[in-house]
């Protein structure tokens, strides 16, 4: 089964964040072995620390894929066929970096495999989580052929 690391800066403080989070994550129980990793929201600098420690921290090396709004846009079923296509390639461990409200370092870009984008307009980090979640959903049922809403 496919491991997913979701490394976050910033708690969830709302409960609606943390309901929407929560419906995908259950959702998600069937398809991937996934994990939230929270950290403190602070300076850009004292998140490169601690995500890069988190991902130091990860028992096997992910392909690493960054939130970025300059990384590669794609569509659902193109985002789903990349997470297919590393499966196949032997990726059992893919981790998404969602940064904070002020970006990320180059050192974070440096160190992510890839880069992508929902779009060039800019999302709160607490919706950027529950769109990803959602998009990584989705991939897991267009993966196996299951309908879903479109």
């Amino acid at each position: 089964m496919l491991k997913v690391t979701v490394i976050a800066v910033g708690k969830l403080k709302e409960r609606f964040w943390k309901e929407a989070c929560a419906e995908y994550l259950k959702r998600l129980g069937g398809y991937v072995k996934i994990t939230v990793r929270e950290l403190p929201d602070s300076s850009p600098e004292n998140e490169e620390k601690e995500i890069l420690h988190t991902l130091d921290t990860l028992k096997d090396t992910p392909c690493t894929i960054l939130l970025d709004i300059n990384g590669k846009e794609r569509s659902s079923t193109q985002f789903a066929a990349d997470i297919d296509d590393l499966t196949v390639s032997g990726v059992s461990h893919i981790a998404f970096i969602i940064g904070g409200s002020d970006g990320v370092t180059e050192a974070v870009r440096q160190r992510a495999t890839r880069r992508m984008s929902f779009g060039p307009i800019t999302f709160p980090h607490n919706l950027a989580r529950v769109v990803l979640l959602e998009q990584i959903y989705r991939a897991c049922r267009i993966i196996r052929h299951e309908p879903y809403h479109k």
